[in-house]
């Protein structure tokens, strides 16, 4: 396994060096008289900057560059023709931008000689850095198999045409056969027909220092500890993971129908999608706390005179693969108001007028400003701005046992707000709960989060104000 970082500063690096030299180049005499010489160039007149504002044209097209060839910076297998067709789109986007920036009256604008130049350039080079530097499609795969269960590992190994190098599972489990007492150390060998390459704790360093871009996952039941920290383990190192088919409706399968090893439809976790999905929580988070610190106040100090007991309210919720987490709210019940009730579902799936409630509960409530201590979560990393929404994990239990595939919710963080709460359906309608989840997981993108996160805000404005015109 091949680590992206070479890759990614091989491709930012040479990005720059590439646009650098266009630019140089572009803004010679030479090849300014060149531009003109073209007939259908030939009424626009040669500009040359070799020093004065060279700089600027040269940070300029880069910054440009550099946004238009973003995806490219992703480390992913493409064929020579791929690759060369998608810089060539790229560099075409990033002409359209720098034409944009030249009708603006700015020092740093490229004249349209310069323009024409630099993209011919760009379209030339881009391409054989691109196609040299790129990740070759891997001609056969490597795979091990992952689990706790020896007659379900057993049926993958015989299922399966991929090139299985080794298996990953407890000691004394064995492909094929039911567990036994431990005789062999971790990473040592098996009477089963592929070696035994370590035990669960290990998984990482085998699938990096065994080069491994597919995993069987073979687990008696997917639990919530070993076969959701495997897939997690997949997830972080980009690999593939596939299960028996006897486990589809525990995961999020690409086609339940393939045969007997069904390929799970989980996106590898890309740096870049990481950063930029983070960015964006990081700056909402930390904006809406900003202009909200006065209203913070405000609840802070109508809690207190109204009732007796802490302005916080806290539960533990079901975070990615399983895990756990503290979500905080202001507190909208009675001190101890579920003490007697028990779990119920989450605070902000209860409907009606509940006599727990107080009337600053009622307030917070129905303007959502209760929610507003989870933006500490987003900060902490332990939510997401938008995502699928946390609930208990006895209540997620309760919920389970009725529909087995609602684990595939913690594929991605939880979030504040999500597609399910924007149409108005709650934990009280788990499955319509669950396809609005999972259609979010298959098409998350920023682009996704940005009119997820205006349709909540809308709604909330909407709501604000039509509970100040019934007062």
């Amino acid at each position: 396994m091949i680590s992206g970082w070479r890759y990614r500063l091989t491709a930012v690096g040479g990005t720059i060096a590439l646009t650098t030299l266009a630019v140089t180049i572009a803004n010679t005499p030479l090849v300014q008289q060149i531009v003109t010489a073209v007939p259908v160039l030939s009424n626009l007149q040669p500009n040359s900057y070799i020093g004065g504002d060279l700089p600027d044209e040269i940070v300029t097209t880069t910054v440009i560059v550099l946004v238009a060839l973003w995806p490219l910076f992703k480390p992913r297998p493409r064929r020579i023709v791929d690759t060369a067709m998608l810089v060539e789109k790229r560099i075409v986007l990033a002409a359209t931008g720098l034409a944009t920036v030249g009708y603006f009256d700015w020092s740093a604008r490229l004249p349209r000689t310069t323009l024409i130049a630099t993209t011919v350039l760009l379209g030339l080079l881009a391409p054989v850095l691109f196609v040299y530097i790129r990740e070759r499609p891997r001609v056969s795969e490597r795979a091990i198999v992952v689990g706790d269960d020896g007659p379900t590992m057993g049926r993958l190994l015989t299922a399966t045409d991929i090139d299985v190098i080794g298996f990953v599972a407890p000691p004394g489990v064995v492909p094929g056969g039911q567990p036994t007492t431990p005789q062999i150390a971790d990473g040592g060998r098996s009477d089963a027909s592929v070696p035994r390459l370590g035990g669960l704790s290990g998984l990482r360093k085998v699938l990096v220092e065994h080069d491994i871009d597919t995993v069987l996952l073979g687990f008696k039941r997917p639990d919530r500890e070993e076969f959701f920290g495997t897939l997690s383990a997949c997830h972080e190192h980009g690999i593939e993971a596939k299960v028996h088919r006897d486990h589809a409706e525990t995961v999020l399968a690409a086609d339940a129908t393939a045969g007997e090893v069904i390929t799970t439809d989980l996106k590898p976790w890309d740096l870049q999608d990481y950063v930029l999905k983070r960015l964006f929580d990081v700056t909402f988070a930390l904006t809406a706390l900003l202009v909200l610190a006065p209203v913070v106040v405000a609840i802070t100090v109508a809690i207190r005179l109204e009732s007796p007991g802490p302005v916080l309210y806290s539960q533990q919720r079901t975070a990615t693969f399983g895990e756990t987490f503290t979500i905080y709210k202001f507190r909208s019940m009675i001190t101890d108001a579920e003490a007697a009730t028990g779990p119920t579902l989450s605070v902000e799936d209860s409907g009606g007028v509940d006599p727990r409630v107080t009337r600053v509960g009622r307030v917070l409530r129905t303007t959502h400003l209760d929610e507003i201590p989870q933006l500490w979560s987003v900060l902490a990393g332990d939510m997401s701005v938008v995502g699928p929404r946390p609930e208990r994990p006895e209540l997620d239990a309760d919920i389970e046992s009725s529909i087995t595939e609602w684990r595939s919710r913690w594929f991605v963080k939880p979030g504040l707000t999500g597609l399910a709460q924007i149409n108005d359906v709650t934990g009280y309608d788990p499955q319509a709960k669950l396809r609005y989840d999972i259609e979010y997981i298959r098409d998350q993108s920023l682009t996704v989060d940005a009119k997820i996160v205006i349709r909540q805000l809308s709604q909330v404005v909407s709501d604000a104000v039509e509970f100040l015109r019934s007062r």
